[in-house]
């Protein structure tokens, strides 16, 4: 029985940009919003899309993705034909051949995809916050008649040479594919999010296989192809909510961007669309009689004497009274000892932070508004120590130290 569109998941990315959190994780299981991973998003997109039919591209520190996804059932993809399904890059005799591109990603699993005969296939990256019906993107796609549809957004025309930008006439077609230009055509951002008639991508992934030249990349190699051959490429716009999430900063603010989801436009408790995750399983959280919780969000399992504003707390989170935490991402079971400062930073999981211990501090100016003190999973600041507003931490601070 044929599947009508099969969705690829591209979650190999090392996430080199998130330095000291994606050390030993592979970006998609960085976790966000007090109890979801980032792959939770694609991936809840998916079920509430009607696509039960999902391979998941994966490469750097893949163990804790594959442990976090197991058979699919948080997200309704346990199914007998379908479902979702991990896959590494293949194995040969000689051992492992890495992907090499996205494209090439994609072209190692064509028999993964053959055994479903879709007549489309959606990819999406495993990087990105995003909540989008990609359901309204096929609907797009069929009613252009196109052979391939990019997921486009505005942006503003100061910022539009960071991303690969799509031209396109007033039918929304493209016409040409600007990446990275100094001189921008078009304010419609690549949200690297692509359907494909499954036929088209075919026959262009072997093409680019072919090539030795290729990088084998989609924005580098298969775009700039399917225009050559001036193929029915269309730009759908999308204006919901949407984030790369591959620096510090960004990830900071879309944490911080949870808290406000009138004005964000992000909202985790929206029943409509929900966004499935594979829960913590932990105890309901506990604010105790000298604890104050403003403005945040507070997972399972947290127990707060403290003070705790405008932060996220992820599950198991301890605050001893005393610490104040305040614009803050705090992540799985951390401890923050009693009279420690922890402000405007992301502690990653298991990291405990010394008594009277100071971490990041609050920008005095708009412009250092990007600077997010990091501190890395299982990491202590021993007590009394000092971490700058822009520190990266990987090792453990001691008593009294400066970073």
């Amino acid at each position: 029985m044929a599947k009508e569109m099969v969705a690829m998941l591209l979650a190999g990315g090392q996430g080199s940009r998130l330095y000291a959190l994606t050390q030993k994780l592979a970006k998609p299981a960085v976790p966000f919003g007090g109890k979801y991973r980032i792959i939770d998003f694609p991936l809840s997109n998916c079920v509430n899309s009607g696509i039960d039919t999902v391979g998941i591209l994966t490469q750097y520190q893949p163990f804790v993705l594959n442990e976090y996804i197991g058979n699919g059932q948080p997200w309704d993809l346990d199914r007998l034909y379908g479902g979702v399904h991990v896959l590494p890059p293949y194995q040969r005799a000689s051992g492992s051949d890495w992907y090499k591109g996205t494209a090439n990603a994609i072209y190692q699993n064509i028999s993964f995809i053959e055994q479903y005969d879709p007549k489309y296939v959606i990819i999406l990256s495993g990087d990105q916050i995003c909540k989008q019906d990609y359901s309204d993107f096929l609907r797009f796609h069929k009613e252009k008649g196109a052979e391939f549809s990019v997921a486009v957004m505005e942006v503003p025309w100061e910022e539009a040479g960071r991303f690969g930008l799509m031209v396109t006439d007033e039918n929304d077609k493209i016409t040409e594919f600007q990446e990275k230009p100094k001189n921008p055509k078009s304010n419609l951002a690549s949200m690297g999010i692509y359907i494909f008639n499954w036929d088209i991508l075919k026959k262009y992934l072997e093409e680019d296989e072919a090539d030795p030249e290729s990088e084998n990349d989609f924005g580098n190699n298969i775009i700039p192809n399917l225009l050559r051959d001036n193929r029915k490429m269309y730009a759908y716009r999308f204006n919901g909510y949407w984030k790369d999430v591959g620096t510090i900063s960004s990830l900071w603010e879309a944490n911080m961007e949870v808290l406000d989801p009138e004005h964000s436009g992000i909202d985790l408790f929206d029943e409509q669309w929900k966004i499935y995750s594979r829960n913590s399983g932990k105890t309901g959280h506990y604010i105790g009689d000298k604890g104050v919780v403003e403005n945040s969000m507070i997972t399972d399992g947290c127990r707060i004497q403290g003070y705790v504003k405008h932060s996220i707390l992820f599950a198991g989170v301890t605050v001893e009274e005393g610490a104040v935490v305040e614009d803050a991402v705090v992540m799985g079971n951390t401890v923050i000892k009693s009279g420690a400062s922890v402000k405007h930073c992301i502690v990653a999981e298991k990291a405990i932070i010394g008594e009277n211990a100071c971490v990041g501090e609050q920008p005095a100016d708009e412009k250092d508004k990007g600077k997010v003190a990091t501190i890395a999973p299982g990491i202590t600041i021993g007590a009394g120590a000092k971490i700058g507003p822009d520190a990266m931490v990987y090792d453990d601070v001691e008593e009294g130290g400066v970073r």
